[in-house]
């Protein structure tokens, strides 16, 4: 067991009010408890978003894309500041303000490895600064690749098995919420 996998997580209820605490461990054990969690999309000047391939020794869904980065804040601990902490340590990118788009609550059975999720995901998004190059942890990330959001949603309708179960359904939410800048700049 890794040493993240001992840390505390909020647990919550169906509205995202906090409940209680548990390790990630157990918060990931079936059936599973409902917990707060966040995953992270950056994009680059031409809107294109960073994926990542989840590494090998990943105990949930190992080897799937997914998106930027994704954990769990501190029981307490703000959004932005775990956020950024995973960023930091997945990617090796620090500095980015990131927003909040929206939530997906979701519940996941990996076969693979007997784990589930069953998060309430807060969906961020920021914008890498040029010239700023991702550094992954290779303990992290496998590979990484960008792709434009109306291809990834095209390709997770078609081939769902090669991404993370929650890849969709932020998304989603980030194609909901985001709308590319027009060329006139509004």
């Amino acid at each position: 067991m890794t040493a993240r996998e001992s840390h505390l997580v909020e647990l919550v209820d169906a509205e995202g009010r906090a409940v209680g605490t548990a390790t990630v461990a157990d918060s990931h054990q079936a059936p599973g408890r409902l917990h707060r969690a966040f995953s992270v999309f950056l994009r680059d000047e031409f809107g294109q978003v960073l994926l990542q391939q989840r590494a090998a020794v990943k105990t949930r869904f190992p080897l799937r894309w997914a998106n930027t980065c994704c954990g769990h804040p501190l029981p307490g601990e703000p959004l932005p500041v775990a956020a950024s902490r995973r960023l930091i340590e997945e990617v090796g990118i620090d500095g980015v303000e990131l927003t909040e788009v929206g939530v997906y609550a979701y519940y996941a059975e990996d076969p693979a490895t007997g784990r589930v999720e069953y998060e309430y995901d807060h969906v961020l998004v920021g914008d890498l600064p040029s010239g700023v190059r991702p550094k992954p942890d290779p303990d992290e990330v496998a590979d990484l690749k960008w792709c434009s959001v109306p291809a990834l949603l095209a390709e997770l309708e078609t081939d769902s098995r090669s991404y993370a179960p929650w890849l969709l359904g932020v998304t989603q939410r980030l194609a909901l919420e985001v709308r590319p800048a027009q060329p006139d700049g509004r």
